[in-house]
């Protein structure tokens, strides 16, 4: 049985869903041009993912296997609809901002994975802590793109004025193309330092 440890391991760094997987890159692209975007959507994707793959291990050993992706599926919405009026009845502005990317947290690839790949096979417990694990995965790494495109874009970090008024905005920051090109960049430094790690290990076990 997997330890909490490993699980948070795995689903951070080891198989981190955007740069290992490659997989929820669409929202991760739409909505870091601001940090606190992106760190509101992570929350949200972390509860909506994390209680999904908890909800389906409770029921897997009463879930007909032939419909077992509907159920998922209806699942994964009960807890994006949550979000999504929790968003529009105390964070109005925020649910604006993110637009139609809260309700399309139910297409996103991460949740359902977790759901088909892990919580199928695992208790409750560990299940829960999967999906948180994926979740957090998935926010660090909007965070980390955000932090740039805010930082180059908008002179700021969270909305707070950090660059002065000699700082000249890069309008290319805030665009989409921004987004594309940093997540390469980490996508490419990730594989490298665990390609390093490897290599290391090899040489370990050699001597």
């Amino acid at each position: 049985m997997d330890s909490p440890k490993k699980i948070f391991k795995m689903g951070v760094i080891k198989d981190n869903p955007v740069i290992v997987q490659i997989i929820g890159i669409c929202s991760a692209l739409a909505v870091t041009n601001l940090m606190m975007n992106s760190l509101i959507m992570g929350v949200g994707l972390m509860f909506v993912t994390g209680l999904s793959s908890f909800t389906v291990s409770l029921i897997r050993n009463y879930t007909p296997k032939h419909i077992r992706m509907m159920v998922q599926v209806l699942i994964i919405a009960a807890y994006v609809i949550i979000v999504d009026i929790f968003l529009q009845a105390y964070m109005p502005e925020m649910s604006k901002a993110l637009g139609p990317y809260v309700g399309l947290i139910i297409t996103n690839c991460i949740i359902m994975g977790r759901a088909e790949a892990y919580a199928q096979q695992n208790p409750p417990i560990l299940s829960f802590l999967d999906g948180v694990a994926s979740g957090l995965g998935y926010t660090i790494v909007l965070l980390m793109i955000a932090f740039v495109r805010e930082l180059f874009g908008f002179g700021t970090i969270f909305g707070i004025k950090v660059l002065g008024d000699w700082w000249t905005p890069w309008t290319i920051m805030i665009m989409p193309p921004a987004a594309f090109f940093l997540l390469a960049i980490i996508i490419w430094v990730s594989n490298t330092i665990q390609e390093k790690n490897k290599d290391v290990k090899k040489g370990e076990v050699a001597k």
